[in-house]
């Protein structure tokens, strides 16, 4: 059994994304490739700085990035996003993952992974834009 605690999926913060991994997203262990894992959480991130932005954007930074636990084939991940700072061009947003063991443990939900990540507002050239004025409601 895994030693980590059994946890609860957060209540405050927006689930944006549900996905299994499957086989063919391994490593030679057998475990989910955390580049596989660090894309899903890019995807996950861009949900809430999407609904603010008016336009295009684009990731900046991956300010952090922990990889708690390993991610299984089978695990129904759940990311959950709350954005954590909103600057003049740009928004860092939170994203915590977990993973529902589904087919060892008994369905025990664990943190897998969690992650900053800052999202910049671009104009139709690629370069910074401020964002408008309803991003910061």
């Amino acid at each position: 059994m895994s030693d980590a605690p059994p946890e609860t999926m957060p209540t405050d913060q927006e689930l944006v994304l549900k996905v299994i991994p499957m086989p063919s997203d391994t490593n030679a262990n057998g475990d989910i490739f955390g580049g596989w894992v660090m894309a899903q959480v890019d995807m996950a991130g861009a949900v809430l700085p999407a609904r603010k932005v008016g336009g295009r954007m684009a990731t900046v930074a991956v300010n952090e990035f922990v990889f708690k636990q390993p991610v299984k084939v089978g695990d129904l991940l759940s990311f959950f996003a709350v954005i954590t700072k909103v600057g003049r061009t740009s928004i860092t947003v939170k994203v915590q993952v977990f993973a529902e063991r589904l087919h060892a443990y008994g369905g025990r939900v664990t943190k897998v992974t969690e992650a900053f990540l800052t999202y910049v507002a671009i104009d139709e050239a690629g370069r910074p834009r401020p964002l408008p004025p309803e991003a910061y409601q």
